[in-house]
């Protein structure tokens, strides 16, 4: 893959959230959500351009007053994968397409790029995410982090809610990774993977990226020690708001 590939950053970014309607456009530190996450990627380097995908004509005008570009997608997406790829088949001279989480406010640009100049430097990845090792002892059995392992390569071998890898027998080199929530796609393979029905690991474990293990494509894994908050209740907005507010961001 030339180095001259073009890369879209899109995020997703709905009203409908289950637990936080209109949490795109909730204010933190003087800004919507969304605001922070877009001029987050905005700082990045590798990336050619940056997105909204929306399906909300309260978060265009609010994307627009502050100088996104957003695009409307279809209501009834299932998911945000869907939303970017309907976003992304507008814009034909991309390659390469970041889905960066709307409630995430504190994103790493550094990761962005990572991301982007993996992907750029090798054409046989078609997917790639991100993970971090996981230092909090809680998190191993907590069913809301999701867990990875990897093959010597890099790629990820499975993902899971469960702890993984089951550590029955007692031994220091075993390291337990994070999945982050995002995900890089190389265009084609973007339309391929949402054309793909719902995977049966898939459901089991409610985690949208085993479609692609399931199907045998491989996924790469970067490692990464930046771990940003995500907002997803009144709460962790606040939390996230002192962050900004004492710059520790």
């Amino acid at each position: 893959m030339s180095s001259s590939s073009r890369i879209l950053v899109a995020i997703p970014a709905r009203w409908g959230s289950t637990r936080f309607p209109g949490k795109a456009l909730h204010h933190i530190a003087g800004k919507p959500l969304v605001q922070h996450v877009w001029e987050r990627c905005q700082k990045c380097t590798q990336v050619d351009d940056v997105i909204i995908a929306t399906d909300d004509d309260r978060i265009v005008e609010a994307a627009q007053s502050f100088g996104a570009r957003a695009v409307m997608t279809n209501p009834s997406h299932p998911s945000g994968t869907d939303r970017i790829a309907e976003a992304a088949s507008l814009f034909h001279q991309h390659d390469l397409i970041i889905n960066v989480q709307g409630d995430e406010p504190l994103i790493s640009t550094a990761l962005i790029d990572q991301l982007a100049t993996t992907m750029r430097g090798d054409d046989g990845i078609r997917m790639i995410t991100a993970a971090a090792v996981i230092r909090d002892c809680a998190q191993v059995s907590d069913q809301n982090v999701v867990k990875v392992v990897l093959d010597k390569h890099g790629d990820a071998l499975y993902f899971s809610r469960s702890t993984l890898p089951f550590v029955r027998n007692t031994d220091p080199r075993t390291v337990i990774r994070r999945h982050l929530g995002i995900y890089g796609f190389r265009r084609e393979f973007l339309f391929e993977f949402v054309g793909w029905a719902p995977s049966m690991l898939e459901m089991k474990e409610s985690l949208e990226q085993l479609r692609a293990l399931e199907n045998g494509v491989r996924i790469r894994v970067v490692m990464t020690e930046d771990l940003s908050p995500g907002v997803d209740t009144f709460e962790q907005a606040r939390a996230v708001e002192q962050l900004i507010v004492a710059g520790k961001e």
